[in-house]
């Protein structure tokens, strides 16, 4: 056991509390991580602010990196002094899904009431998304864990966990998107931005971004968009169609508003398909007309955590970040520390913030 700083939630939409907390060493198959950064995600925002319930209390945060300091029984392809990065893909390796090689719908329930935290005086601490990463440290599955190379600074590994993986994912994996198609993406925030470098990566003709902000639609160009749409026009879906020249092969929704699930199926080509990524409120709900879909061709599928492996697709986008063909440090609006957490999530909300990182000196 060890006493660790965490920011824990008490109550939904309540700041969250820094103060200490008891982790237990690494079990079987588990390895101990001591952070060296951790993203904040609108996702850990959304779950503290109650939007899909949860335990409580509960420490959230799972997009990390840093170094193993103790490995438990049966580990392979890890050990101390390695530096990793840490997702909250926990996957069992045998279920349905896992064997299928969809790891990140993994059938096999995880208890985060029952996992490594504990209250100072021993109560149970919920393991939010079997990560609680807003901590110097954390436990998890051997599954959840990427080795990468030392070089790699850990701010910019820390958002390979889930926005980037998320983002180029729906793209290449979801969407399987090829060469000279186009793509539209809704939403050019820290998601939107990795979709665009996505469908940049794999070589469609147009990407199109759309959204509220003319000064977000001006960066999403610096990551790979060909053209930029207000998400307030009237009718956007036209201006993104007279860019392309026609509909899309894929509608990526980056951002969890219902306006734009509504709209995702105008800015689409016959056969095009949406891929939805951004989660709206448990309760919101869409509506389109399916016989529109139906009558050409057109899908809706969605896409948890870009649909990937991480021990293939991690290390694939590490060496594109070494080549210069993926932008991270470019993705860091603001760098913060645990005792700032409130501040940073305060700043993330405003909209304005591409990724915000909270950096530990341990």
């Amino acid at each position: 056991m060890s006493t660790i700083k965490a920011a824990v939630c008490h109550e939904f939409g309540a700041p969250l509390t820094v103060e200490d907390v008891v982790l237990r060493g690494p079990e079987m198959g588990e390895i101990e991580v001591t952070l060296k950064a951790v993203a904040v995600c609108h996702s850990d925002i959304s779950f503290a602010e109650g939007a899909w319930g949860g335990s409580l209390p509960a420490v959230y945060g799972h997009e990390a990196a840093g170094l193993v300091t103790n490995v438990g029984a049966g580990v392979k392809g890890v050990a101390e002094g390695d530096s990793v990065v840490v997702t909250l893909i926990r996957a069992c390796g045998t279920c349905p899904s896992c064997s299928g090689g969809k790891p990140v719908i993994c059938q096999t329930p995880y208890d985060g009431d029952k996992g490594p935290l504990a209250t100072a005086d021993g109560r149970k601490l919920h393991q939010a998304m079997a990560c609680g990463a807003f901590a110097e440290k954390v436990v998890v599955d051997q599954s959840q864990v990427v080795k990468i190379p030392k070089d790699i600074p850990m701010e910019a590994a820390s958002l390979i966990a889930c926005g980037v993986i998320t983002g180029i994912g729906a793209v290449v994996n979801a969407a399987e998107i090829r060469a000279g198609q186009d793509v539209v993406v809704i939403g050019a925030g820290g998601v939107g931005l990795n979709a665009i470098q996505g469908a940049r990566i794999a070589g469609a003709r147009r990407i199109v971004a759309v959204d509220m902000s003319e000064e977000k639609l001006a960066i999403a160009k610096e990551f790979g968009a060909t053209d930029g749409v207000l998400a307030t026009d009237k009718k956007p879906y036209v201006q993104a169609l007279r860019a392309m020249g026609r509909g899309a092969d894929a509608v990526i929704v980056t951002v969890g508003a219902i306006p734009a699930y509504d709209l995702a199926p105008r800015y689409l080509a016959p056969g095009g398909k949406i891929i939805m990524v951004g989660m709206p409120h448990s309760g919101a709900k869409s509506t389109y007309e399916p016989v529109v879909l139906a009558a050409v061709g057109q899908g809706m599928q969605g896409s948890k955590m870009g649909d990937v492996v991480i021990k293939r697709d991690i290390p694939w986008m590490v060496d594109l970040y070494k080549q210069g063909r993926l932008k991270l440090d470019e993705l860091i609006s603001g760098r913060w520390t645990l005792d700032q957490i409130n501040d940073a999530i305060a700043d993330t909300k405003t909209g304005s913030a591409k990724r915000n990182v909270i950096l530990f000196d341990t």
